[in-house]
């Protein structure tokens, strides 16, 4: 078996990119960009694609360079502080295909040196795809039980009360003061870098699924 592409050589263009995160530096080093960073993460994408299919079918993995699964390497920085043009990490999203959705579930992969983690869920849902998400949680407990047999650990903010609308002594009042929703497995440098990481990252979303499948529910969408 070959190596997931993910080597050193991955990791080490974004340790330096780290330590040079400017236009001229990254000019200088785009042709180790392209071929140390964005076609692995690129071949990865195009090579988990059957194995989402086989998740769910509505789940979409894009390679291509542009509109595709990966995020763009530049950052927005119009609105931060940080005006550092460059993002250290390889981030990819493989979202429901839900067209017109302000919010929609997905899976998620997140390369960074020292912080690689992957899995599934919604990040700040818009308020009225959480309320539906909310709705369906308080109207629908026997669904998110599901959820809750399968072991997920949910992660995300939470309201320090539950949310108008909802009696305080609801059986799932702590589930219902989430503002996330959203399950993430840490991996290993080693773990990124080995043959098996495929099957290991396509693993960790068979895992979550009970949540995003829930989450798809919940916003009318199909599984």
């Amino acid at each position: 078996m070959a190596a997931s592409g993910f080597d050193r050589a991955f990791f080490a263009f974004l340790r330096d990119l780290k330590a040079h995160n400017d236009r001229e530096w990254f000019a200088a080093n785009k042709a180790r960009y392209l071929r140390d960073v964005e076609a692995p993460a690129r071949q990865f994408i195009a090579d988990f694609a059957p194995r989402l299919k086989a998740i769910s079918p509505r789940f979409v993995a894009d390679p291509r360079r542009v509109g595709g699964s990966l995020y763009r390497i530049h950052r927005d920085t119009r609105f931060s502080a940080d005006k550092s043009p460059f993002k250290t990490h390889v981030a990819m999203r493989f979202s429901h295909d839900a067209r017109g959705e302000a919010s929609v579930p997905g899976f998620y992969l997140h390369l960074e040196p020292g912080e690689s983690l992957g899995g599934g869920g919604i990040y700040h849902p818009a308020p009225p795809s959480l309320r539906r998400i909310r709705d369906w949680l308080a109207t629908n407990p026997r669904d998110w039980r599901e959820v809750q047999r399968a072991e997920i650990e949910v992660e995300g903010e939470r309201l320090r009360r539950v949310p108008r609308g909802f009696p305080s002594d609801h059986p799932l009042a702590d589930d219902l003061r989430r503002k996330d929703f959203y399950a993430l497995t840490t991996f290993t440098a080693a773990e990124v870098a080995a043959p098996d990481f495929l099957d290991r990252y396509a693993a960790t979303c068979e895992s979550v699924a009970p949540l995003v499948r829930f989450l798809t529910g919940a916003l009318g969408l199909r599984w």
